[in-house]
């Protein structure tokens, strides 16, 4: 059993790299993908979708995430979309459940209603923590350390 990478999503966040940058190019090596492609293709979902405030770039990055592990890779006969959707829905659901929002602006308390409910970078440990279990089960090590 490795290590669990769940510190190593928070130093990426704490070094720079957006939300979802953070969560994807923490695993990308494990689903084929070197880190720069990783980090160019998950920039525009940072800050809740290019900076939008929807949903949370962390969930975006599991949602990714979910899509590289799963997917058949058949284009012209896919048939995992829905196992993958199912995947990718109990992830988000997860998320939702411990933060009561997968909505940037909610989460992050800018919405002019809701009190913050969660960081940025506690929003990426959640998502590195679910990543850790649906997709990696049995891999890594529990985390027990920062959850900012």
């Amino acid at each position: 059993m490795q290590k669990s990478r769940v510190y190593d999503a928070y130093n990426r966040h704490k070094n720079g790299y957006n939300c979802c940058q953070a969560v994807v190019c923490t695993y990308c090596d494990l689903m084929g993908m070197d880190e720069r492609t990783a980090f160019r293709a998950s920039e525009g979902f940072g800050l809740g979708i290019a900076g939008m405030m929807h949903t949370c770039g962390s969930v975006c990055a599991m949602v990714f995430l979910a899509g590289l592990k799963n997917s058949d890779g058949n284009m012209k006969e896919p048939k995992s979309k829905l196992e993958t959707f199912e995947l990718a829905r109990n992830m988000a659901e997860e998320f939702e459940r411990k933060n009561s929002s997968m909505d940037c602006s909610v989460l992050r308390g800018t919405d002019g209603v809701t009190d913050r409910l969660r960081s940025c970078r506690g929003c990426v440990v959640d998502c590195a923590r679910i990543v850790e279990k649906y997709l990696f089960d049995g891999m890594f090590e529990e985390y027990d350390g920062e959850e900012d």
